[in-house]
Parts: structure tokens; sequence; C-alpha cells
């Protein structure tokens, strides 16, 4: 009985390719994931630190809630938006999410 066993099982280093193919698989996953999700976001978030370090008064400008204006005036943490004449609303910097030209 012992011997049809090791038969099923086959020679011993077919099994030990296996452990390695096992590591190279999740290395792969990891790379995969990577390049497609953490590294993209790294760039994005990158990119939108640099706008809103850039913001300025006067800049013509797009908030996450899809509200267009022109900055009047910029603090340290938070800007006074323009959206009509006389109609200011101070937010947070990372609210803004685009400058129009």
């Amino acid at each position: 009985m012992a011997t049809e066993a090791f038969a099923m099982a086959g020679n011993g280093a077919a099994q030990g390719q296996g452990g390695y193919q096992g590591i190279i698989m999740l290395v792969a996953m990891f790379a995969i994931f990577y390049f497609l999700l953490i590294r993209p976001q790294q760039k994005r978030a990158k990119q939108h630190k640099e706008l809103v370090g850039g913001l300025k008064a006067g800049d013509t400008v797009v908030t996450a809630g899809g509200i267009h204006g022109k900055i009047s005036a910029v603090e340290d943490m938070t800007v006074t938006v323009e959206v009509a004449t006389g109609v200011k609303m101070k937010m947070n910097r990372s609210a803004i999410t685009e400058v129009k030209q």
C-alpha cells in the first residue's frame, strides 16, 4: 500500500519545483498589482499635491464638488473661491481638483 502512495505522488524533484513556481507566481502577482494599481495612484497623488501647492489668487478652478470659480484669496490650508459676483466660498485646498486656463 505504501508503494502505491509513492507511485501516485510522483518523484520528489517535481514536487520541489512546485514550491518555486508558487514563489514566482506570488512575485509576479505583486508586480502586476504594483504597476497597475499602486504606481498610478502614487503618480496621481503627486500631481494633485503639486497642483494644490501652486494655487494662487486669480486662478480659475474646479472643485471636487464640480463648482467653478475664481480664487480670491489663498491661505495656509484653505482657499476662498468666488463663484459669482460677491459670493465667496471658503474651502480646503485639497478640494480643488483642476485649474482651468
